[in-house]
């Protein structure tokens, strides 16, 4: 028998290849389909919490986790390094992370996509967690995460099979079918998403600008009690490089712990008192508004304000007093704590004797300097509380108070959680304006000028010093209130060189600002702020 008759020749033999798998992604689609898909989840949440309840998006409301539980030197870098832009700095990363999440859940998805469809479930299980364990839990929030969760997981699996069938052999059934399309196909949804969320965004903007103005006009309208005076000409010395008395409220400092300024409408406003009171109090914003008014020019400061620092700002503030509506809800003498919430979950407590004391002037604000109070300020009502710091006093977005003890385990400040003192009396401090550091003076006397503050107490005088020498009274601006800033400023005959200005303020009090520096942690920072200049 030959080779024929046993089968065949060698050259028929069959010849070994390589396995070929491919249903397989390309690294670029697969990452593409990640990104894409939660991408498509965040729009969907975000969509959904807009028509449903805002603070139920699952990207804020695991930003607004990352803020409470961040320490507090985290926080403080945030604060200095960033400034009012922590809050973008932090979503931005977020969304970087993301982003990069989703790319390698499309990375390990690339022959099965069960891999990416666990990461992003495990994504949305963070969300819904996030918004199940925020202090403004509602049953209903759960309902944007869980879209979220399953527009991602939808969005990746058709994504997944578009681009496993544009790997396999062209087949009539499959033209058309390539790695465009696969993308163009998830563009499309994410962009539609995007669309449709910011539409929603859009639409509530419109309703709070619409009641906004709605209230400016009623505060046009209001009785009055009291109204704030005319600014005298000099309350101030911009023209010697110092701020304007009152701050536009577009330049009115910022700080707050919101991720998302809430968007709450006038005519759904309600402030609930309760807790140790005679009687409790559910007060609407037609309510408010339709008491006595009063208008009073009112410094705040931020505690973290570091020495020379610019968080601090005046405003005509328009409200109700705070000692009124609680002297009618009768406030047990024990309950030595307002225990104040916003809407967005924000919290602080106050001390009662504060509030109550005559005089202090402590308002439910509602306008700031002759219009409804902006958005980011605590639009519709917020709490104002001169001489006291904005951590334990200024609650914006103001919808709950009880009238507690600080003994009270559940009634902690939020910032007194974070290792912050209990009390915040604003600190007597000064601040120079000009010279600017650094700055060069072609002039044969120097304008030294700027601000002091001791809200409540009153600034008495204001003292500079150049190059370590003898201190030397400035001269003060006309006084508006013991409960705002006063500018001060002074003429110094220089040499020509280098020079180093000091200021330290003493109030009504006899108190005169300590040269000894300290950290704005736990309760503000102390310090004699000082500048650097050159005499050309």
């Amino acid at each position: 028998m030959n080779a024929q008759d046993r089968g065949g020749g060698a050259d028929e033999r069959p010849v070994p290849t390589a396995t070929v798998r491919i249903g397989d992604l390309s690294p670029l689609v697969a990452a593409a389909i990640g990104v894409l898909a939660v991408w498509a989840a965040l729009g969907v949440g975000h969509l959904v919490a807009g028509l449903l309840s805002a603070a139920s998006s699952p990207l804020l409301a695991v930003g607004d986790m990352v803020i409470r539980l961040s320490p507090e030197p985290l926080t403080e870098f945030a604060k200095n390094t960033f400034g009012t832009n922590d809050k973008l700095v932090l979503l931005a990363s977020m969304f970087v992370v993301i982003t990069l999440v989703g790319a390698g859940a499309g990375l390990l998805s690339r022959e099965r996509p069960n891999t990416g469809v666990w990461a992003i479930a495990a994504m949305g299980g963070l969300g819904a967690a996030a918004v199940y364990f925020s202090p403004v839990y509602a049953e209903l929030d759960l309902v944007a995460p869980g879209m979220a969760m399953l527009a991602g997981i939808g969005v990746f699996r058709w994504l997944h099979h578009l681009g496993v069938r544009a790997r396999q052999p062209v087949a009539p059934a499959v033209e058309g079918v390539s790695r465009r399309k696969v993308l163009a196909s998830g563009s499309l949804a994410v962009g539609l998403g995007a669309l449709a969320s910011a539409g929603v965004g859009t639409l509530v903007v419109r309703d709070v600008q619409g009641s906004r103005a709605e209230v400016t006009a009623q505060l046009g309208r209001a009785t009055y009690a009291e109204r704030a005076l005319p600014v005298p000409g000099a309350a101030a010395f911009p023209q010697l490089g110092t701020p304007t008395f009152l701050t536009a409220n577009r330049d009115f400092y910022r700080i707050d712990t919101a991720l998302r300024i809430p968007t709450l409408a006038a005519a759904d406003w309600q402030l609930r008192i309760h807790g140790m009171v005679a009687r409790e109090l559910t007060v609407s914003f037609a309510d408010l508004i339709g008491r006595p008014l009063v208008e009073r020019p009112i410094t705040l400061t931020c505690v973290s304000n570091r020495v020379g620092g610019h968080l601090v700002s005046t405003a005509n503030f328009i409200g109700v007093p705070l000692r009124d509506i609680l002297l009618e809800v009768g406030v047990d003498p024990a309950a030595d704590q307002l225990f104040s919430q916003s809407t967005e979950g924000w919290y602080t407590g106050t001390p009662t004797s504060v509030v109550m004391e005559p005089g202090r002037g402590a308002l439910l604000a509602v306008g700031m300097n002759g219009e409804a109070l902006p958005p980011e300020h605590g639009f519709p009502v917020r709490m104002v509380v001169p001489g006291l710091y904005g951590f334990v006093s200024g609650t914006k977005w103001v919808v709950d108070l009880e009238a507690t003890t600080f003994l009270n385990p559940f009634r902690q400040g939020f910032w007194f959680e974070h290792g912050w003192s209990r009390f915040g009396p604003i600190k007597t401090m000064s601040r120079i304006d000009a010279p600017q550091d650094s700055e060069t003076v072609t002039a044969d006397t120097v304008v030294v000028a700027g601000v002091a503050w001791a809200q409540h107490t009153g600034i008495a005088k204001v003292e500079v010093r150049v190059d370590g020498g003898p201190w030397q009274p400035a001269t003060l601006s006309d006084e508006v209130s013991i409960d705002t800033w006063r500018m001060w400023n002074l003429d110094l005959p220089l040499p020509g060189g280098d020079h180093t200005a000091e200021v330290r303020a003493t109030d009504k009090s006899g108190y005169a600002q300590t040269e000894q520096r300290a950290e704005v942690i736990p309760n503000g920072a102390t310090g004699w702020p000082s500048v650097r200049f050159t005499v050309g």
